[in-house]
This record gives C-alpha cells, sequence and structure tokens, in this order.
C-alpha cells in the first residue's frame, strides 16, 4: 500500500486538492471551480460553507478507489480573509476576502490617524490597507454591529478547515501576521492593546507555525470526507506562501512569483524589512522573515478577458497573443481592474486600455493584459529593491506558468531569470508537503526539482524598458479621473 498525504488549497476562483505520495508523486488531483460574491463594488465575500462542502468533495473524489495509506492532512486557502463566528463556530455572514475586497477605506485612515501610521509600521511591519484585517473588523463593527456584537472566533479558509477536520481553533503565525494591526511581528505574538481595541469580543485564535500539526481528524469529519481519523492535520497557512513551499522558495535570497488569479511575490530575507508599500511578514518555518507585494488582479483579467471572447481555450489565447507580438500592437493597459495593492496601495485605481484603435483584436488585448502584469511584476521588484532587498533566485508558481508565454513575458520586461520546477499545481502541493514533513522526512529537491529556466531575450530589452515607462507614466496621469469614476459609479438619469 502506497503512503500518502492529502493537500487542499481553497483558492478565490477554484478549490484544488492533491493525492501524494511520500516521494512527491502526485497520485490524482481534483478541483471545484467557484464565483466569490460582489454583492456591491469593492466588496468581495464568499461563504464558509461552500469551504468545507468544496473539501469535503474533493476528499471524497482523490479518495474513492485507491489503495493509498492516507497518513496526513495539509490545508491552505487565500488570505488575509476575515470570517466571523458564534462562541460555537457558526459562521454570522460570508466571508469578507483579502486585499481585493475594499470596503475598509475609511476604517483604514481612522485607524492609521487613531493608532498613528508609524507607530504601526514599527509594530506590524506593514502600514494598513485593503489587505489588512483591522480594518475590515472595524468596518463590520460600524456597518454590522449586530455580527459584531455576536462575533466570537475569527477565522480563514486555512484555518476554517482545520476547525472542520479536527475541532481546534487554532491559527498560523504567517496568517496572524496579515491581521495587521493586531499581531506583533517583532514579538510573533497578538498585540493585545490594539487587537482589545479593535476586536474586543472575539477571542483570538492560540497561534502554530503552518508545518505543525494542529490535530487529528474527529470521527465526523472522517465520516463527511472519507478521510481516516486520527491522521493529523496541519495547521497551514495562505495560499501564496503555501506555493512558496510547493517550488522550495523558502530560503534568503529566494522571490517566489505565483500566478494564479491575483499576482503575489514573496521574497525571504534573514531580517525584519518594513517598507510602507510592501508587506512584511513573518514565514511559514519559525525563524523565516519575508517581504512580499501582490497585484490585485493578474489571471483575473485573462479571465475576464475570456469571458468577454466568447471563452475560447486559454490556449487559443495565448496562440493569437503570440501572434500579437511584443507591445502588443501599440496597446498599453493599467491591470488595476479592482484597485490595486502593492506598491501602489490605491483601491480606488482603476483598469486602463490606452492606445486602442478598430484594428486591435482580442490578442492584442490578450497580450496586453499578460504585458500588463509583467510591468506589475517590475514594479514591485523594483520597491523590494530599493528596500535593500535584492532577489538572488526566483522561482516561477502557479497555473499561468503554463503555455510558456506569460512567464517569458515577465522575464523580458523585468529582466529576471526565472526558474520553473517540474510542478507547478500550486499551493495544494505546498499544503501536501507540509502535512508529509509530520509523518515522514520529505526533501523539495526530491519532490520538485527544477525543470526549466526562462531567460531574458535580450533583443527585447530597450523596448520594454521604453514601454515600462510609459506604463509607469499613465497612472498618476489617469488617477484623479480613476478616483472619480470609482466614486460615482453608474450615470443614474
Amino acid at each position: 500500500m502506497t503512503a500518502a498525504v492529502i493537500g487542499v488549497d481553497i483558492g478565490t476562483s477554484s478549490s484544488k486538492g492533491v493525492l501524494v505520495s511520500d516521494d512527491g508523486t502526485i497520485l490524482a488531483t481534483a478541483v471545484r471551480t467557484h464565483e466569490v460574491s460582489r454583492p456591491r463594488p469593492g466588496w468581495v465575500e464568499m461563504g464558509a460553507d461552500e469551504w468545507w462542502e468544496e473539501f469535503s468533495s474533493i476528499a471524497k473524489e482523490l479518495t474513492s478507489g485507491t489503495n493509498a495509506d492516507i497518513r496526513a492532512v495539509g490545508v491552505s486557502g487565500m488570505g488575509p480573509c476575515v470570517l466571523v463566528t458564534d462562541d460555537s463556530g457558526i459562521p454570522l455572514r460570508p466571508a469578507i476576502l483579502y486585499g481585493v475586497d475594499t470596503r475598509a477605506t475609511a476604517e483604514i485612515e481612522a485607524l492609521s490617524q487613531q493608532l498613528g501610521a508609524s507607530a504601526i509600521m514599527e509594530r506590524t511591519g506593514s502600514a494598513l490597507s485593503s489587505q489588512a484585517v483591522g480594518p475590515k473588523l472595524a468596518w463590520l463593527a460600524g456597518n454590522e454591529p449586530a455580527v459584531m456584537e455576536r462575533a466570537r472566533r475569527l477565522f480563514m479558509p486555512s484555518s476554517w478547515l482545520v476547525w472542520k477536520l479536527s475541532g481546534q481553533y487554532v491559527l498560523d503565525h504567517h496568517s496572524a501576521s496579515q491581521c495587521t494591526p493586531l499581531y506583533d511581528t517583532a514579538a510573533q505574538g497578538w498585540y493585545r492593546p490594539w487587537a482589545d481595541l479593535i476586536a474586543p469580543g472575539i477571542d483570538l485564535p492560540p497561534l502554530l507555525w503552518a508545518n505543525e500539526t494542529a490535530g487529528t481528524i474527529t470521527a465526523d469529519a472522517s465520516a463527511e470526507t472519507g478521510l481516516p481519523a486520527g491522521i493529523p492535520v496541519i495547521a497551514g497557512t495562505i495560499d501564496a506562501w503555501t506555493e512558496a513551499v510547493s517550488v522550495g522558495a523558502q530560503n534568503p535570497g529566494d522571490l517566489m512569483l505565483m500566478y494564479g488569479t491575483t499576482m503575489f511575490l514573496v521574497a525571504t530575507t534573514e531580517e525584519r524589512v518594513t517598507v510602507p508599500n510592501l508587506w512584511s511578514t513573518v514565514g511559514v518555518y519559525p525563524g523565516t522573515r519575508n517581504l512580499a507585494g501582490g497585484m490585485a488582479t493578474s489571471g483575473a483579467i485573462t479571465g475576464w478577458l475570456r469571458g468577454l471572447f466568447g471563452a475560447p481555450d486559454f490556449a487559443d489565447l495565448l496562440t493569437e497573443a503570440r501572434g500579437s507580438g511584443p507591445g502588443a500592437g501599440g496597446l498599453l493597459m493599467l491591470p488595476y481592474f479592482a484597485g490595486e495593492r502593492t506598491p501602489v496601495m490605491d483601491p480606488a485605481a482603476r483598469g486602463v486600455i490606452a492606445g486602442l484603435t478598430l484594428s486591435h483584436t482580442r490578442g492584442d488585448l490578450y497580450r496586453a493584459a499578460l504585458e500588463a502584469t509583467a510591468f506589475g511584476v517590475r514594479h514591485n521588484v523594483e520597491a523590494m529593491v530599493a528596500a535593500g532587498v535584492r532577489p538572488k533566485r526566483i522561482v516561477a508558481a502557479g497555473g499561468g506558468t503554463q503555455g510558456g508565454l506569460w512567464a517569458q513575458i515577465v522575464s523580458d520586461v523585468t529582466g529576471l531569470t526565472q526558474v520553473i520546477p517540474s510542478i507547478t499545481i500550486g499551493a495544494s502541493y505546498g499544503a501536501a508537503l507540509l502535512a508529509a514533513a509530520v509523518v515522514t522526512d520529505v526533501s523539495i529537491d526530491g519532490w520538485n526539482p527544477p525543470a526549466q529556466t526562462v531567460v531574458p531575450i535580450p533583443s527585447l530589452e530597450d523596448a520594454y524598458n521604453e514601454r515600462y515607462q510609459l506604463y509607469r507614466a499613465l497612472y498618476p496621469a489617469t488617477r484623479e479621473i480613476s478616483h472619480v469614476l470609482a466614486a460615482t459609479g453608474g450615470v443614474n438619469g
């Protein structure tokens, strides 16, 4: 009987699961696609019951018909999210998602003034932004007071799955370090004065590291999922960090690029580095530190374009984008379709497509979207370098690496060489690796060795440098107009 583990990740557009043998071989995969809820402009939510239903369905599919000896379960999920429940763990409302949800702009400003922006940076390592948990809890207190009066527990997708599987109420340190300003990244624990101020009725969870065992599968969870009762469940963490684990990008000097619904960048550092336009967090493992950036949209734009174009295959769109060529036929796009996170930190930013003519094709538009993401990556990397963090090794991960074109454009625009490992399935694989490590010795080099290297094309350097300068100029040139449009929405006549 083959020894195996299961890893499941709850993502923005889908939940993915893998059954992996103890040598890293993928035995089975399962996917459940879903839509997030956008009840108002700037609001992005999802129900926790759907997370559990998808996990259970995936687990049953992965275990059906297999003779594998499943020894542990790993979980991860999008984040930082805000799911509040009563003291029995029953959700009081849908979860408010991470930085793509921009509802708490007023609370960001108010808390920054009340606590002091410099004090927040010093204690937490990050400025308040749409990514932060604290302002969203403050928004709930001000706008849904009945919910906050009953709120006793705080979950994210990974910790919610741990709760449902094991009955243990815990959160990992990394996820907590994105609960700004509730967590002290220097002391590595909850900062009670600010936690009691912002979420006085919530019993914040005990903290574990992502690779630690949180509990074991209960009999009830076993009946619902088909997983063996009594096997360990790790604490898990946020998907981008689990994805970094999946490709071995967890050593000082490593930078992981996650090609997903959003683009995420995670640099591992030896010391804590704080800068207002990026996020300083603790890492997955004890003693590790990260400086991170995240774009609000990347793959979300390509999915949106695919829908507009009548849902052709992504492979067809990549072929057409390749035919469009560098520069996308004279198109330039700002990828701020859901505001922007780092380093712009502007929830009211909006997408722009400049240079359109009647001769442009869908291939041009798709190419412009890929190039816009690449420009955004370069902007983030330049912010990291300005903060004193110069990546030495860049590892690419995620579904967007498939097909080759997107990763090549990012290398051409940034001038960075990227390593693409053998397996790029993503965070679910990283969750499985973390789970395997609690029951056996594992090595990332054994599980997921490098498969290819993407090298910049020298002849494109000058052209992309010029186009990047135009990209950087486009946002300040359109910012005020975008802010007005974001504030007014549609026209009612």
